[in-house]
């Protein structure tokens, strides 16, 4: 029989990973841990590997996964920035990802979230804390029907963002994208270039993924470009956003608040449990503590459809590799 090892397994993983299990006849063995040069050697005497892995792979870990026979990773997650795809096709093991897992759930959240900033819930809650009940200019706010919103990146997640904010707000929405996808251009209108985009946006939400090209695609000179007092979300990947330039922006009262569900230092944090272990990261803290920031752990995806598919589209792509020597979810 079949034997997959299921790592980095989450309490919630589990119901769906044994459903999975019972409809392919497999025999899986779960471990919570993310693979390392530490427990590498647990792998041995299995055929598939499936991961949610967070931290980078030596070249120890892949030479020894290719010595056990191990011949695939299935991520479980759409980004695989985690792993060196020119090592792991030096040690012939193919590594493929979920590029598409609940859509509508990132999509829902992003605009959750920058609603959320726009009408100052933030301010709100700490005022309400407080005992401070008042109407007052502080808080008072624009309709999101009123607002222009460019959505940057119009794939699976940044199209549904876009309509919901055009259908369901009857907001006005342009776009970025090199691709321009002609069903979306049905309801928003797409722009040449990213600063002129940026430069009619009342809220700004990008859905792209993380790529060498775009590391700091959103710094300094990219925030002059936004809208004065404007709303920044990203719920895409931490690296493509200056965390400091971002900060800084606000400061300056160019930029009225942002939305974060990525961070571009949240690996080895997010998702992880520090209330009673220190981390060093003044900035996470900064984020932390401002009221203008709205700041959630990569969070944007967790719904019981997301889990469900990440599991079953991994596994079905180890049972793809096993069988058929490749997946079309391969990345490299």
């Amino acid at each position: 029989m079949t034997k997959i090892k299921i790592m980095s397994v989450r309490n919630e993983d589990i119901p769906f990973i044994e459903e999975w299990v019972a409809e392919n006849k497999v025999e899986v063995e779960l471990n919570k841990a993310f693979l390392s040069e530490d427990n590498v050697d647990s792998v041995q005497g299995f055929d598939g590997l499936s991961l949610s892995q967070q931290h980078p792979l030596s070249e120890e870990v892949f030479a020894k996964l290719q010595q056990y026979g191990i011949k695939q990773i299935a991520q479980r997650s759409a980004g695989f920035d985690m792993y060196d795809l020119n090592l792991a096709s030096k040690y012939n093991i193919i590594v493929s990802n979920v590029p598409s897992y609940s859509p509508s759930s990132i999509a829902e959240f992003a605009v959750t979230q920058a609603i959320n900033i726009v009408r100052n819930q933030n301010d709100i809650q700490h005022k309400v804390r407080a005992h401070d009940f008042r109407w007052e200019p502080s808080i008072l706010s624009r309709s999101i029907s009123e607002l222009t919103v460019a959505v940057i990146g119009t794939g699976r997640i940044g199209s549904i963002t876009a309509k919901i904010f055009a259908k369901g707000y009857n907001s006005r929405v342009v776009a970025y994208d090199p691709f321009p996808n002609e069903h979306v251009a049905q309801y928003v209108e797409y722009k040449n270039t990213l600063e002129v985009a940026l430069k009619e946006a009342d809220i700004v939400t990008v859905h792209i993924p993380a790529t060498k090209y775009n590391h700091h695609l959103f710094d300094a000179s990219r925030f002059a470009q936004f809208k004065q007092g404007a709303v920044f979300v990203n719920a895409a990947r931490g690296s493509i956003v200056d965390t400091k330039a971002l900060l800084n922006a606000i400061d300056e009262g160019h930029i009225k608040g942002a939305a974060l569900d990525t961070y571009e230092h949240e690996r080895g944090l997010f998702p992880g449990d520090y209330r009673d272990k220190a981390y060093d990261d003044a900035l996470l803290d900064e984020l932390i503590a401002r009221e203008d920031i709205l700041l959630t752990p990569h969070i944007a995806f967790y719904t019981d459809a997301a889990v469900k598919n990440l599991i079953v589209d991994a596994l079905d792509a180890t049972i793809d590799v096993l069988n058929t020597g490749t997946t079309k979810l391969r990345v490299n």
